[in-house]
């Protein structure tokens, strides 16, 4: 059997094994607290297992792979290691409160604390952020099924678009955790699979090691003027605090059982997180060495899987780094249908069977943006880290003072969330060689305390309450 027949039969075991579980998966759902967080009942070993499968997607196997073969871990400090850091600080300041508000999705948050018209642009800034990574784990997967297969992106993007529609709609958050619990187990897997055959196909992990540039593993910037620092921080900052308010990791700790168990899953995802995320990293850096003269830096990973792995170990990795491209997709996708159907669409005509209906016919529709989104840019990183600049530019400070500022108001929440998106697009313009997110973070914490203090009278602080309107300490 060849290479590429034995890469097929996985590929087709592992979609069949996919849209089996989200069937098995649509019998749980009863109403819109099921679709959306699993009846809030998931417990401490799926919750992070479906944490961390959301979240070690494209960005970080392919683009992750490809900014380190170029630049080696200077490149990747947005992701794994900001990432990491963002579900650390996640479960340290954030998860316990919102599983105790018992909302479903962040633009609840914004509309308990801030009124309506914060909820409304929290909502364009989360469509904003989920519809660019959709688009990013699409071409992740483009990329996986054109290096593999042959498939023209034009084709495998599209044909990828729906399996993961499929098995999102059919279970909601119970099909995607449940998959992802699978998922995470492949890419486990696939990833301890590629490190031994690496090494002894290489001359031993010494003989890789040595040959590493020196330059390739600095941690810190070296003769860097304060421009370089400041593209430094924001490298830290853009998903190491910009994706604290993302709906794809609070989804998760709403559905947890408890607050212990929003809490300490995000931990352990984090530390799984970098863990994993540190292989492709590894690949991406001797890959320059190994293949030197590769077309697209993000092909590295199942280029070398490829070319150094026996049929049988190259199908399960090539299959793993599809269960991390789409257990990602299924996420987002989720993530952006809830808030269009139960913030949004919800609007218009709001019952509990509606706002189910709605949420599953706009999985589709994000899937249709993020499809437009990945067939017109092509770079998986760089589309992922601007994705995440919108929640760092306009939702990170008034979601943080939301929790943790009591003073904190609805005129301070709408005049950060814009004057953030507005700066950040100005600076894009203006400085385009400058980290203009970072910029634009700073713009909108100064915004949303002025716009608090000068309006404490006029526009007294909501106070910080569950769905239920009881009052949280």
């Amino acid at each position: 059997m060849t290479q590429p027949l034995i890469i097929y039969a996985c590929i087709a075991v592992y979609f069949i094994l996919m849209i089996t579980i989200s069937v098995l998966a649509s019998k749980r759902i009863k109403g819109k607290v099921d679709f959306f967080v699993a009846g809030r009942s998931l417990p401490l070993w799926l919750c992070t297992a479906t944490l961390t499968a959301t979240w070690f997607g494209g960005g970080t196997v392919l683009g992750a792979a490809g900014a380190a073969y170029e630049d080696g871990i200077l490149g990747v400090i947005a992701d794994p290691f900001g990432a990491a850091v963002c579900l650390i600080l996640a479960g340290l300041f954030y998860v316990k409160t919102i599983r105790r508000m018992k909302i479903l999705t962040v633009v609840d948050f914004f509309q308990l604390r801030y009124g309506k018209m914060s909820a409304w642009l929290a909502a364009i800034a989360q469509l904003i952020l989920y519809i660019g990574w959709s688009g990013s784990l699409l071409v992740s997967i483009g990329v996986i099924i054109e290096n593999v297969l042959g498939v023209p992106p034009e084709l495998s993007i599209p044909v990828g678009t729906v399996i993961v529609l499929v098995y999102t709609i059919l279970g909601g958050m119970w099909a995607v955790s449940l998959t992802d619990f699978i998922q995470v187990i492949i890419i486990i897997l696939g990833l301890g699979l590629i490190l031994p055959f690496l090494g002894m196909q290489s001359g031993g992990f010494v003989e890789l090691w040595s040959n590493i540039p020196e330059e390739k593993l600095y941690v810190f910037p070296h003769n860097a003027n304060v421009l370089d620092w400041a593209k430094y921080l924001q490298a830290w900052l853009v998903i190491g605090v910009g994706g604290i308010a993302g709906q794809d990791l609070l989804q998760r700790s709403m559905s947890a059982r408890n607050e212990r168990i929003a809490e300490y899953s995000a931990y352990l995802s984090g530390a799984i997180y970098l863990t994993i995320g540190l292989i492709p990293v590894f690949i991406g850096i001797v890959g320059a060495n190994l293949l030197p003269k590769i077309e697209n830096p993000e092909y590295i990973v199942p280029q070398v899987a490829l070319q150094f792995l026996p049929p049988v170990a190259a199908a399960i990795f090539i299959t793993a780094l599809l269960a991390a491209v789409m257990s990602s997709a299924d996420s987002a996708l989720l993530a952006c249908a809830s808030i269009i159907g139960n913030n949004i669409l919800s609007q218009f005509k709001k019952t509990k069977e509606n706002v189910l209906i709605f949420s599953r016919i706009s999985i589709p529709v994000c899937a249709i943006l993020a499809l437009i989104v990945a067939l017109y840019f092509k770079n998986i990183y760089q589309l992922l880290l601007a994705s995440y600049s919108t929640s760092l530019v306009a939702l990170f400070a008034p979601f943080t003072a939301g929790i943790w500022w009591k003073k904190a108001n609805t005129s301070g929440a709408i005049a950060a969330m814009s004057s953030g998106l507005a700066s950040w697009i100005l600076f894009q313009f203006l400085l385009p060689s400058h980290p203009g997110d970072l910029y634009a973070m700073f713009i909108s914490i100064i915004a949303l305390v002025l716009g608090s203090v000068l309006t404490q009278k006029t526009d007294p602080p909501l106070a910080l309450t569950d769905l239920d309107g009881k009052l949280l300490t």
